[in-house]
């Protein structure tokens, strides 16, 4: 899979006008997105709890995870979303859990995002009314 990049502006949900903007790394491969730790405090974002990680390369790891406001400038949306704080120097990652949230999916071949329907209910959601009134 080809690996891309995208603009992302990362603000506190608290404080919008704090927040800086990055070129991030598309990987479905994460669950969620990965920032270095200091430039989320440096916007004043706050932890609100902690998650076991597996790395890439197999290492397990403890990070804090938050809630930051990001704004994907290719989609013209700005939702809130769970951010990892990664070490200092780690790569920007924009992860699967952010690209839900947007409702886009990655696209290696064209290197961009594009937007996506979204499945909600699966079968029974998609079911006629009839067939739920039968039961």
């Amino acid at each position: 899979m080809g690996m891309f990049q995208v603009r992302v502006r990362v603000a506190n949900p608290a404080q919008p006008q704090r927040c800086f903007e990055e070129q991030f790394w598309v990987d479905t491969g994460a669950l969620y997105t990965f920032v270095p730790e200091e430039r989320l405090t440096a916007i004043g974002l706050k932890p609100l709890r902690s998650r076991d990680l597996l790395l890439a390369h197999g290492r397990r790891d403890h990070r804090l995870l938050g809630e930051a406001l990001l704004s994907l400038p290719v989609l013209g949306e700005t939702l809130t979303c769970p951010v990892l704080f990664g070490p200092a120097g780690s790569l920007y990652l924009l992860g699967a859990t952010a690209l839900e949230n947007f409702g886009a999916e990655a696209d290696p071949a064209g290197q961009r995002l594009k937007p996506i329907a979204a499945l909600v209910g699966g079968c029974i959601a998609s079911r006629p009314e009839d067939s739920l009134r039968a039961r």
